[in-house]
């Protein structure tokens, strides 16, 4: 009864994951799209919603907690699984940190034209939210294979950034009247570049949670992407 009450628990902490995942992917989405679009409604919407993915990341981590206090004994599986959940749901909730930052950029820049159509940044966003929407799927199901797999792709995220940062220093060294708009589309990107960065960190936890084994999946691409200081 012990071991059935302990996975009912654990299935429903998972539950939860799944719950906050798609929380944090409809925020970046709507954030991406609210900076394309200029909808500033929709951006305020957003950025005050982020209350509501940090309140849901906290009960997660309350409950986890008082599983791992009052189910014993936890067999070595289960408190890598329940340890991970925790890092999970803290990756999870910078995420959404991210899509309140860039609705944020979306406030600042308000109704000033853009500098150039947002074409990469939203491509940036499918990309990094078509790798956590896997990796989460991943972590749930205890699929190392995919979890071994999902990182590579961040490369491709860390190239169309490199793009955009080289785009706009460009415009900005031609225009001194676009700094401060370029400046703050370099910021929206570097939160995505930052979201792929978290995923092969979910990646990590899954191979973790399943083998016991702390693996580095990739090196981080900080030391060659350009520099945003945080």
């Amino acid at each position: 009864m012990a071991r059935e009450t302990l996975d009912k628990k654990i299935r429903l902490l998972l539950d939860e994951i799944l719950i906050l995942d798609s929380m944090v992917e409809a925020a970046i989405n709507g954030a991406v799209d609210a900076l394309k679009n200029q909808n500033l409604r929709a951006a305020q919407r957003i950025y005050d919603g982020d209350r509501e993915i940090n309140a849901r990341r906290f009960q997660l981590e309350n409950d986890c907690m008082i599983t791992i206090a009052t189910q014993q004994p936890i067999m070595g599986h289960d408190l890598r699984l329940l340890a991970s959940i925790l890092e999970v749901s803290a990756e999870l909730e910078r995420m959404g940190d991210y899509a309140k930052g860039i609705a944020n950029i979306c406030l600042m820049i308000g109704t000033e034209p853009l500098v150039k159509p947002l074409i990469d940044i939203p491509h940036m966003a499918s990309i990094a939210l078509g790798m956590l929407h896997r990796a989460i799927a991943a972590f749930v199901n205890g699929d190392t294979d995919a979890a071994l797999i999902i990182p590579a792709e961040d490369d491709r995220v860390d190239d169309l950034y490199n793009q955009i940062y080289r785009d706009l220093i460009s415009i900005m060294l031609a225009n001194s009247s676009a700094i401060d708009q370029s400046n703050y589309l370099i910021w929206a990107a570097h939160n995505l570049e930052r979201l792929a960065d978290r995923v092969t960190n979910i990646c990590e936890r899954t191979i973790y949670s399943v083998t016991g084994e702390l693996k580095e999946l990739s090196a981080s691409d900080d030391e060659t992407a350009p520099q945003v200081q945080t």
